[in-house]
């Protein structure tokens, strides 16, 4: 091998080991929640873009410890939602140093009944990390992940409303419930997806911050959020 070729490939490496370990250094601040959003291609659109536009508008409240929102993928190639939008992961969960998360997103994927839930290697990083964190979300068949890693054995959930029998049939261990837009059991909130998915993540948000951060960001989105007319479940 010529010494020019071995000082190209080390400098590649090297430039890829620099790429990994400064990955947007100023997307994680001090002092605020982090917010993992796990995507991978076929993800829908909605399903992220919603908890994701409610949880980044923290930023601009005052008086108030906001979220540090990022995407984690098993790559740091270009990811393709459903519907044909390309977005780069901040975070590959295989190879980076990932801080401490304290809010799990798991939006819907193409493949969240089937191959998805394949992947070992995913499934278990969502075990992990869905012990660990303060809170952890799904959006329509995100919750047959959360399932199939095992967190929802001991909790009331719910999925998209046309697969709720499919998820019946394959967790029959599962206390599932219809007719609710989402569910809020302990840490796991589990919701209907689609355009719901925002109502969830004001939930969560007036959770964490109370009633009046959470109508002043659906103000923003032009949202008409008030708690008390949602239809969840609350164990």
């Amino acid at each position: 091998m010529s010494r020019l070729l071995i000082t190209t490939v080390v400098f590649y490496l090297g430039c890829q080991a620099e790429q990994r370990n400064n990955l947007r250094p100023d997307l994680i601040q001090e002092d605020r929640y982090n917010v993992a959003f796990l995507i991978m291609d076929g993800v829908y659109n909605t399903e992220l873009t919603a908890p994701y536009d409610v949880f980044q508008h923290t930023i601009f409240r005052s008086g108030i410890k906001p979220m540090n929102t990022f995407l984690v993928a098993n790559t740091h190639h270009p990811i393709t939602s459903f519907e044909g939008i390309r977005m780069i992961p901040d975070f590959n969960y295989l190879t980076d140093d990932i801080p401490p998360i304290d809010v799990l997103v798991v939006p819907s994927a193409e493949h969240h009944l089937d191959t998805d839930l394949e992947d070992e290697v995913m499934i278990s990083w969502v075990r992990d990390i869905g012990s660990k964190a303060r809170f952890v979300t799904s959006h329509c068949d995100g919750a047959f992940v959360l399932a199939k890693a095992g967190l929802l054995d001991n909790s009331v959930s719910t999925t998209f409303p046309s697969d709720i029998e499919k998820y019946r049939d394959m967790f029959p261990q599962l206390d599932v419930r219809d007719n609710t837009l989402f569910v809020h059991d302990g840490k796991f909130i589990t919701s209907a997806g689609g355009a719901k998915s925002y109502e969830a993540s004001l939930y969560l948000v007036e959770l964490l911050y109370g009633a009046e951060i959470a109508k002043s960001i659906a103000n923003g989105l032009v949202i008409d959020w008030n708690l008390e007319d949602a239809n969840y479940i609350k164990i």
